[in-house]
């Protein structure tokens, strides 16, 4: 063979050997050229991103609670009077709580008395009934969240809740709960919605101070044994009430962000919280309550926390016309209430959404009147410089009253009376 041929074929050789490492080469590289072509390819999550639909949403609502509106006949006559003698103009009461209320999303307040309308003839103590316009003045002032289940409820009969079923059908934009008008409105699912927040709330009262009951319906009751207060665990009507409780709140649980729980509880005129209302607390947080709102006492009582639920055991009086300096009612404890108000954040991130309790303010409020007229009625907020005007002593019953509501948690804010 010639030296050229020899050439050529060691040419040919070396053209397909370099030929095949080309082709390892390309074929072991396509690989890696493939995976980085795909991180720079626009990636459908990274899009979502980038549409706001996968971004952490938050949402925030407001809310604001006082306590009972009890409405003795002082409190009306008063009404009559700031109405020209011409029906009943309550708004005049309450127009330093309308200025704070306006601000908040929900105005939630204890409507003690029945609203029964004056077509039964309005009553003071111990069976109560209450004009319409009582509760038109809250509805101005912004209040939107009312609990009906009280001791008071059946008061003047199974006519009188009927009559505040009907008044309370025909406003809008008002959340009530705790007394019905049949099995089914009592079973209805009741949501409200705002800034894409959904809330409700369950409302029970320990009895009916003896009052009958024709229809369950009519009022809530968990029944309470107020002769052995401090044994709930011995009252097996108490506990029994338990499985409707939680039968309520599993149908409603998750349905909403915001639960709230309206308890008419505890013993009049005390400032501890019985054992009765301990148990119910923590056995409401067990099942999920986000915040529990407690009435019935006419004093204040403590505010705490049981792990993520804010529990306010008493919020007192809102406006009555109980004494303000004699017993039962001595050192102005059932004409000081308590306001409290929160923020609800909504936290929503993917498909998850999470609820925090935040900003609890609490402010003393002080129910005013002329003690030799039993007119002039006034609620006037501690922070409100009026304050020295109407009880001079203030000082000395903001600190009294501050301490009860510290009293479980010191971390409790209470804000500031004014100098």
């Amino acid at each position: 063979m010639s030296k050229r041929r020899k050439r050529k074929r060691k040419l040919k050789k070396s053209v397909k050997i370099v030929l095949i490492i080309l082709l390892i080469l390309i074929a072991g590289s396509y690989p890696t050229y493939k995976l980085l072509n795909k991180e720079k390819e626009p990636n459908i999550g990274e899009k979502t991103d980038k549409n706001n639909d996968n971004k952490e949403k938050k949402y925030e609502l407001s809310l604001i609670a006082v306590g009972d509106y009890l409405i003795h006949s002082s409190l009306y006559k008063d009404a009559n009077k700031h109405a020209n003698y011409d029906g009943y103009d309550f708004k005049p009461m309450i127009t330093n709580i309308k200025e704070i209320v306006s601000n908040y999303d929900i105005g939630y307040y204890n409507q003690e008395t029945i609203l029964g309308g004056t077509e039964l003839g309005l009553s003071d103590y111990p069976t109560f009934n209450s004009p319409y316009e009582a509760g038109d003045a809250m509805l101005d002032a912004g209040f939107n969240l009312v609990s009906l289940a009280t001791n008071h409820t059946m008061d003047s009969g199974k006519k009188a809740v009927e009559n505040s079923c009907k008044y309370w059908k025909e406003k809008t934009n008002v959340l009530t709960a705790g007394s019905y008008c049949s099995d089914e409105e009592r079973n209805e699912i009741k949501i409200a919605e705002k800034n894409n927040i959904k809330y409700t709330m369950l409302n029970y009262t320990y009895g009916t101070n003896g009052m009958p009951v024709p229809n369950d319906y009519l009022v809530n009751v968990w029944p309470t044994d107020i002769d052995n207060i401090n044994n709930p665990e011995k009252d097996t009507k108490y506990q029994a009430y338990k499985k409707q409780v939680k039968e309520d709140i599993e149908k409603v649980r998750d349905k909403v962000d915001v639960l709230i729980v309206a308890a008419h509880w505890g013993v009049e005129y005390t400032f501890e919280p019985t054992a009765y209302e301990k148990d119910m607390a923590n056995y409401l947080a067990s099942l999920g309550v986000d915040i529990i709102i407690g009435t019935h006492p006419h004093v204040i009582q403590p505010v705490t926390w049981i792990d993520n639920t804010l529990v306010i055991y008493s919020l007192g009086n809102f406006i009555s016309a109980q004494y303000q300096n004699k017993t039962p009612c001595t050192d102005y404890k059932c004409t000081t209430g308590l306001m409290t108000s929160l923020n609800i954040e909504k936290t929503v991130s993917k498909d998850k959404s999470s609820i925090k309790i935040t900003n609890v303010e609490n402010e003393l409020i002080y129910n005013y009147y002329n003690q030799s007229t039993w007119r002039g009625f006034k609620v006037i907020p501690f922070s409100n410089s009026e304050i020295k005007d109407y009880l001079p002593n203030y000082k000395q019953v903001y600190n009294t009253y501050k301490e009860i509501v510290q009293k479980l948690d010191s971390n409790i804010y209470v804000k500031e009376t004014v100098d």
